[in-house]
């Protein structure tokens, strides 16, 4: 997998670099606007890492010139919190994540395999494990066929948990992904508990074949019974 890594801090982008090499990725970089441009024009990548305040110009307008392209759906934008404006208008042009800035380096390869793994499903709109089938399009949830009611954060944990099957999900990085950057600001991460409460009982009563696999102090797994 290649993945291009545009971020004009270089120490950052050293460490991005190497944490990424360390997964086995082949890994491109690009330090300010022109050269970000050059790499998106002439080859192609599975993920792009996408700061937006580049020397020489905006990432957005990389980003508008990816998505005219019809690669935006593989870029995680990498910013300040206190850019929310670029925040929003990366999304509308496509941007596929958002990371604020300062990040651990565990949350970004999360992110990046997340994305991967929406690539490799060839526009598949559904995510399946065991018995459950999550609808992209319509947000729904199946067990055994059956529809299942959930509402909107405990489709967005679900879905989240999907793309990171079998992996260790932090309580943090779930609380960032689902309820936004102002989750640091919260006293204790129990509302996460609660949502994931209300999955476990809904997946008992239709007899899923999946739970959620706690690991004290840290988060949870989602994986097959």
């Amino acid at each position: 997998m290649k993945v291009l890594v545009i971020e004009d801090e270089a120490e950052l982008r050293e460490i991005v670099k190497d944490s990424l090499v360390k997964e086995d990725y082949i890994v491109e970089t690009a330090s300010d606007f022109r050269s970000a441009l050059d790499k998106v024009s002439v080859y192609d990548y599975d993920c792009i890492l996408l700061d937006i305040m580049l020397p020489g110009g905006s990432g957005l307008q990389v980003l508008d010139l990816l998505k005219k392209e019809g690669k935006s759906d593989n870029v995680i934008i990498i910013s300040a919190k206190d850019s929310l404006d670029d925040k929003l208008k990366g999304l509308e042009l496509g941007a596929d994540d958002y990371l604020t800035k300062p990040f651990h380096i565990a949350e970004l390869n999360a992110r990046i395999k997340a994305v991967l793994r929406r690539k490799q499903r060839d526009g598949k709109n559904t995510l399946e494990m065991g018995n459950l089938v999550l609808d992209l399009n319509e947000r729904s949830l199946s067990i055994n066929g059956e529809s299942v009611p959930l509402n909107r954060k405990e489709f967005d944990i679900l879905n989240y948990f999907l793309l990171n099957k079998n992996r260790l999900v932090s309580k943090n990085a779930l609380a960032e992904h689902v309820w936004g950057d102002n989750t640091d600001q919260a006293d204790n991460l129990d509302f996460i508990y609660s949502q994931i409460k209300n999955l476990r009982k809904k997946f008992l009563v239709k007899k899923a074949e999946v739970d959620f696999e706690a690991v004290y102090g840290i988060g949870y797994k989602l994986v097959e019974k």
